[in-house]
This record gives C-alpha cells, sequence and structure tokens, in this order.
C-alpha cells in the first residue's frame, strides 16, 4: 500500500466539509482528486485547485487513500460495498478515511469486507464544522486498529488540530453520535436557560458573560451562542436536517444497546418535533429560537 505521504488523495463528497478537507490537504502539498454528484460541488471544488473525475472507478483507480465525507451511510455503503463500490473492484489495496457521521455497525460491516481484499477502513469523524475543515483545524474521533490508524496519521494530522483515537472500527463513529447527541441537548438546555435569564431581568449577554466565566459553560455558551445566535448569523454551515438525523443515530443506537437514556430521549422527541417549525435548511442553531412547546411559534 503506498504511503499516504506521497500518495494522491481522493475525497468523495465536496460539500461543505469535504470541500474544506480538499483544500487543506491541497495546501498542505497533497495532489487531490475529487468526486461528487453534484454539478455546483464539482465547478466550486474545481475553482480550488481540485481535480475533478466522472466517477468512483476512476477515483478509485488513482487514489492510494481516499477520504469519505458523505451525507449518511447508506451513501458510505454506496461507494464502498456492492458490486459498483471499492469492494466490488479488483485493485490495490486502499487505506480509506471515513469522516461521515455514520453508523458503527455499518462501518463494521463494511470493514470486514474491504479487509477481505486488503483494503484499510477507518472511521474518523470530524466536528469544527466548515471553517475547521477549511483551517485543518478539526476534532476528530478516530477508531481502527494502531497500526491502520498510524499509516492514516499523515493525512489526519493535516486535517485536524485535535485527533483522538478512540478505539476499533466502529468507536469513532459511535463516539460521534455521542457527541452530537449531547450538542443537540445543550442548545435546548442553553436556550431554556437565556429564557429564564430574561425573564428575571437578566440580558443574554450578561448571563453569557457570567456563564462563561463559571462551571455552567459549555461549547454552546462559549461559541454557538456569541458566533451564530446572539448576532442573528445563524451561518454555521450545519443544518438542522443534518442534526436531526445524527439525533435519530443516537437514539437508534441506544435502542440497539438497551440504554435507557429519558432525557435524551425527551430532547430528541423536540428535535423531532421542530421539523413542524423548521426546515431541513436551517441553520441547527435556530432550534434555539423555537417555542419550548413547539405548538408553531417562535420565542
Amino acid at each position: 500500500m503506498s504511503n499516504p505521504e506521497t500518495g494522491t488523495i481522493g475525497v468523495v463528497g465536496l460539500g461543505n466539509m469535504g470541500l474544506g478537507m480538499a483544500r487543506t490537504l491541497l495546501r498542505d502539498g497533497f495532489s487531490v482528486i475529487g468526486f461528487d454528484v453534484s454539478m455546483e460541488c464539482q465547478a466550486k471544488a474545481a475553482a480550488s485547485g481540485v481535480t475533478i473525475v466522472a466517477g468512483l472507478s476512476e477515483l478509485f483507480e488513482a487514489c492510494p487513500t481516499i477520504i469519505l465525507s458523505l451525507p449518511t451511510a447508506n451513501h458510505v455503503r454506496k461507494v464502498l460495498g456492492g458490486d459498483e463500490g471499492l469492494g466490488g473492484r479488483d485493485i490495490d489495496p486502499r487505506l480509506v478515511i471515513d469522516t461521515t457521521t455514520s453508523e458503527p455497525d455499518v462501518t463494521r460491516e463494511l470493514d470486514t469486507v474491504l479487509r477481505m481484499q486488503g483494503h484499510i477502513l477507518i472511521d474518523a469523524p470530524v466536528s469544527g464544522g466548515p471553517a475547521g475543515a477549511n483551517s485543518g483545524n478539526l476534532t476528530m474521533m478516530v477508531g481502527g486498529g494502531d497500526a491502520d490508524v498510524a499509516r492514516a496519521m499523515p493525512v489526519l494530522s493535516s486535517l485536524g488540530g485535535k485527533i483522538t483515537h478512540v478505539g476499533p472500527v466502529g468507536a469513532g463513529h459511535a463516539v460521534k453520535i455521542v457527541n452530537n447527541m449531547l450538542v443537540a441537548s445543550h442548545l435546548l438546555t442553553m436556550s431554556e436557560a437565556v429564557r429564564l435569564g430574561n425573564a428575571a431581568g437578566v440580558t443574554t449577554e450578561n448571563l453569557i458573560a457570567a456563564l462563561n466565566a463559571g462551571s455552567g459553560r459549555s461549547a454552546i455558551s462559549e461559541v454557538n451562542y456569541p458566533k451564530w445566535v446572539m448576532n442573528g448569523a445563524f451561518d454555521s454551515g450545519f443544518t438542522m436536517g443534518l442534526m436531526r438525523k445524527d439525533v435519530r443515530l443516537a437514539m437508534a443506537l441506544a435502542k440497539d444497546k438497551s440504554v435507557a437514556m429519558p432525557v435524551s430521549e425527551l430532547a430528541g422527541q423536540i428535535w423531532a418535533a421542530s421539523e413542524e417549525l423548521l426546515s431541513d435548511n436551517a441553520d441547527f442553531n435556530r432550534i434555539t429560537e423555537c417555542d419550548p412547546t413547539h405548538k408553531g411559534a417562535k420565542s
């Protein structure tokens, strides 16, 4: 298998995150080939210096290392599994780094198939949004064998500012699901805290300043509220649809593992009900504007 330090990197999925990662890799001296089903995404990537190919077969043939940045586990399965995917091709072993927020069981299933052909799959879902992808400062939660993760480290180090190897294949996706369930819950509890503080006569600005100096602070109070909520920007690059999907993944994982999560389950119900008020394309921080009863009004 070629060394990721010198081989061409293929990026499948050139949306906000995939394109940001491709730009970072280019800036760090890697050659990057990309593919996306969207012509608009292809055009943006080409304008950034990514070599665009017409199909996955061409990318698989040209790239010893392949990064996936896709919407769901079903998309990952289509790219890697079956006759049309990587698993159905007779080519030299490839290193696949899946940054998708995907499903641990699907990841382990695909790993079994790919490993029989000599390919390596590691899951490395990311946190940090498009800004982190473009700056090479993503947080990465990595699942894979020690030797496999070490092989991928030149690429991971280009993309991530904080890289944590959390266990075997599938563990990275499990941690990402847990992480996003916490983010979804924190947004709801933070919006309640702001409403309570406002009702008691404290401005949002003063409340946030005090919370961020105390033990109640979180990434939501330190980053999301100042950067995207309080100023009305709501332009984080992460959508309601994607967060609803991640919350559903968390609820499904809890059910599969027979883990009782009554508080998170209530949060999941609120996120599901928000579909009546907020479209899938709305910024996920908009959940803070929803009336707590979700009966058709914004606070």
